[in-house]
């Protein structure tokens, strides 16, 4: 599994692999933290409020989880990227990518999964063309 990724060595001017060769776009940094942020937004089907995304320029969103809120520990205490792809589904299946949430549609016009690689949740993001 991920044979592709770690095979994969970049000098130090060159992308991401992501990026430069899958044509995956950066959206955003998602950072924990259990500090209350100014303009939250409560996500309530994952018990999480966010803050920060629409007025960072660099697309930081801090996360704060409800104890009780049933996403992984990892996806709670670990910042995750996240990127827009063109296929979800294209990129889960030929990757082999470990998927610790599985695709779901959190808002109209988009589905996301999470993936996890060496100890790091990242967000894939497939919005409806």
């Amino acid at each position: 599994m991920n044979r592709l990724i770690h095979q994969y060595f970049r000098s130090d001017n060159a992308l991401p692999q992501c990026i430069e060769e899958w044509g995956w776009k950066y959206h955003h940094l998602g950072i924990p933290t259990t500090e209350a942020k100014e303009n939250e937004k409560y996500i309530a089907f994952a018990k999480v409020y966010v803050s920060g995304f629409s007025t960072s320029p660099f697309g930081v969103e801090w996360m704060r989880w409800e104890a009780d809120s049933e996403y992984a520990p990892l996806i709670k205490t670990v910042p995750h990227l996240a990127f827009v792809v063109e296929d979800l589904d294209l990129e889960l299946s030929r990757r082999g990518f470990k998927v610790i949430v599985p695709p779901n549609p959190p808002s109209e016009g988009l589905r996301v999964a999470m993936i996890e690689l060496d100890g790091v949740p990242i967000e894939l993001m497939e919005f409806e063309r």
